[in-house]
């Protein structure tokens, strides 16, 4: 069985074939898959789709469409929390260090999530470039009761660890994959077992080799792949134990 921890089947990419999509990565063995929102606009897509006995969903406010967010929307997710107890996570949220003249505002919406995460008890997904350093530095200050996810990691070691000993996990995706990413590669080869989901962030976030095309959850097992032969592990090794951490960190029940 496969886990993607994240990916965004809400998002218009899917529209003219969403259902397709889904059937091909079941094909492969992802058995479950993880929806955050992004937008209160989006909202109700997301939701839509926890109709599927195999998809979750989270539900947040991005840093990249900072434009999109209104104060407001920090009271509604409040609401929607409470009205929704099947959102098993919050998020994707984050601070995106490369648009440096919106970090203030990034914090503000940032800050506010982290702390209805911890009002609801509920994990947090992290969107974090370029911040982990000050971001692991936050959530030590709130000490989340529930920890979470931290998205799309490419950090070091080091940056790793303290991630790890707030309780949090780490998110590898289509990043693995490239020759390139040395750092990371030495970073996913020193993780403990239970450290670390996999994801495809798809539509986004492509892999080695398919750069320019839509990214699809079926790609989730090339990431496996990748992960199992950096760390000297089976893939059937990596989707087992990648799949528990992801099933324990969000609740997942069986599909």
């Amino acid at each position: 069985m496969l886990v993607d921890a994240h990916c965004h089947l809400d998002f218009a990419q899917f529209d003219d074939d969403r259902a397709d999509v889904i059937e091909a990565a079941k094909a492969l063995g992802v058995r479950r898959f993880v929806v955050p929102g992004t937008t209160r606009a989006r909202w109700q897509q997301v939701l839509a789709l926890n109709e599927r006995a195999d998809i979750s969903v989270c539900l947040g406010l991005h840093p990249y469409f900072l434009d999109q967010h209104q104060e407001a929307d920090i009271d509604s997710l409040d609401h929607m929390l409470s009205e929704h107890p099947e959102v098993v996570a919050v998020g994707e949220c984050g601070i995106d260090g490369r648009f440096s003249d919106s970090v203030e505002a990034q914090w503000h919406y940032f800050d506010a999530q982290l702390k209805l995460a911890k009002q609801h008890a509920l994990p947090v997904v992290v969107h974090c470039v370029r911040a982990n350093d000050k971001v692991a530095q936050r959530l030590r200050q709130l000490a989340l009761p529930q920890a979470g996810l931290i998205h799309a990691f490419s950090g070091s070691i080091e940056q790793a660890t303290k991630f790890i000993d707030l309780g949090f996990k780490l998110g590898l995706g289509g990043a693995v994959t490239y020759e390139r990413a040395k750092r990371l590669h030495k970073t996913v080869k020193a993780l403990p077992d239970d450290a670390f989901v996999l994801e495809t962030d798809s539509p986004d976030m492509p892999l080695s080799g398919h750069q320019g095309v839509r990214n699809e959850p079926q790609r989730i097992a090339e990431v496996c792949d990748a992960v199992a032969q950096l760390r000297g592990q089976t893939s059937e090794e990596i989707a087992a134990r990648s799949s528990a951490t992801a099933t324990q960190l969000f609740g997942l029940a069986e599909s």
